[in-house]
């Protein structure tokens, strides 16, 4: 079941990463893009 949170682009499914936080139509953890963006690519 598809969860929305706060964010316009952020949800959460329980099907996909364990109910780990996604962008919206992917399956793109938010921790890759925090993750990606703190390294500076």
């Amino acid at each position: 079941m598809v969860q929305v949170t706060d964010y316009l682009y952020v949800v959460r499914d329980d099907q996909i990463l364990n109910n780990e936080p996604i962008i919206k139509g992917t399956r793109t953890p938010v921790r890759a893009v925090v993750e990606t963006w703190r390294m500076g690519v």
